[in-house]
């Protein structure tokens, strides 16, 4: 077997995919030295595998009203689950919408921690002007106890005004309307000449707070039977909500970097669901359930993986020790190029000694994609879907999708790279 290894190395032309060889010990990364040139560089979250099937199984577990629609278009939805994934390798500002480190927030329960994306912005956001002189003046921000509290009218105006300004990437904010704000409240309001904000959330990760956008905005498409916006936005959602379900993106030591355990992330949401979903997994969830709160479904998401993240890291770390060291990676054909990745054995003794941690998420976050998608189309008032056109992809869609995949397929990842 060792000599196995180091032909396949020698002829292929790069070390293992997880960071390992079959010594246990860590080696360079070759697609960190050059971006693109080995198969892990395009792996995505869950695996394109697992994101299709979550959509895809959500599809089916729907009621007839909602499945006449999505019925039809069951193959589309599968398809573009991996989408958000594909995004990440053309702006910065996708990354952050995968995860959350809450670890960077202190201990669970995470009490103090925000639950509204304007309440966050409160918390974690200066607001910056400019005057006649160039000179910078804090207007809103620095020190401030946690959690925050702001009143109603500071509320109203990061609502209105900064938050749909996230993705800007200047982060300008209209000086009137600042200047028009701070004398409603009967504050002092220069002549300023411009007007910005700088924010700490993205470097941890926004994911529930995401989510909580993405809902009223599927509720909006259902209530305005916009067709090709329902499916686009259900396709991204059941993207995030996978993430939701994955304990690796909710803490800041997301591949292990911090314990020695790089390629973890791989390892644990990518490599064991595409060894054994199909053979081995359990599908069936139910119905969907109406979710009357849906900020704190959210974040009972990703709360619930979190509490998860000690037990993958300390049984993988443990594994290591025991089991032997020549049967932990392996040989296997990715898109016809041979790729050393976590050996099946291996990976089976991992799932094993999780009691079926994988499994049970992925079931879980088929779920909890029908529960959202279901809920948005009931707080829409259940508008019927018999009738809704079927959208036609148009040229200028066409090429927006070609020019994606091209990107994607440079492997040159913005922000905060998921190393799998």
């Amino acid at each position: 077997m060792r000599t196995l290894f180091l032909l396949l190395l020698l002829t292929t032309g790069f070390a293992a995919l997880a960071g390992f060889v079959s010594s246990g010990e860590p080696q360079p990364d070759p697609c960190s030295a050059t971006p693109g040139a080995c198969p892990c560089a395009q792996q995505p979250d869950w695996g394109f595998f697992a994101h299709r099937r979550i959509n895809r199984l959500a599809v089916l577990t729907l009621p007839p009203e909602m499945m006449v629609f999505f019925k039809p278009h069951i193959d589309w939805i599968s398809d573009h689950a991996a989408d958000p994934d594909m995004r990440r390798y053309s702006t910065t500002f996708e990354a952050p919408r995968h995860y959350i480190d809450l670890d960077n927030y202190g201990q669970a329960p995470f009490a103090d921690l925000p639950r509204t994306f304007p309440e966050a912005l409160l918390q974690f956001a200066d607001i910056w002007a400019v005057g006649p002189g160039g000179d910078t003046s804090l207007v809103f921000g620095g020190e401030r106890a946690e959690p925050y509290e702001a009143d109603g009218a500071w509320k109203r105006y990061f609502t209105r005004f900064v938050a749909p300004r996230f993705t800007d990437p200047e982060r300008l904010l209209d000086v009137d309307s600042l200047r028009a704000f701070l004398r409603s409240t009967g504050a002092e309001a220069p002549a300023f000449q411009s007007a910005f904000f700088r924010e700490s959330l993205s470097a941890h990760g926004i994911l529930p707070w995401h989510l909580q956008k993405m809902q009223r905005d599927l509720t909006n498409a259902f209530r305005y039977r916009d067709s090709k916006r329902i499916l686009r936005l259900c396709a991204d959602m059941g993207h995030y909500i996978g993430d939701a379900h994955v304990p690796l993106h909710t803490t800041s030591n997301y591949n292990g970097q911090q314990t020695g355990q790089e390629g973890i992330h791989g390892f644990w949401e990518s490599r064991i669901p595409e060894l054994f979903a199909d053979e081995q997994y359990d599908y069936f969830v139910g119905k969907p359930e109406y979710q009357e709160q849906t900020t704190e479904y959210f974040w009972s998401m990703v709360l619930a993986s979190n509490q998860q993240v000690d037990s993958v890291l300390s049984i993988e770390r443990a594994l290591r020790l025991v089991f032997p060291q020549d049967r932990q990676m392996c040989p296997d054909m990715r898109n016809g190029t041979v790729v050393i990745a976590p050996c099946r054995d291996f990976a089976a003794r991992y799932q094993e000694s999780m009691n079926g941690m994988v499994e049970r998420r992925m079931r879980e976050a088929i779920h909890a994609v029908a529960n959202v998608w279901y809920t948005a189309w009931v707080d829409a008032g259940q508008p019927d879907l018999s009738g809704l056109d079927q959208p036609a992809t148009n040229e200028e869609e066409r090429k927006e999708e070609e020019a994606l995949k091209k990107i994607f397929g440079q492997g040159r990842i913005l922000g905060r790279p998921e190393e799998h």
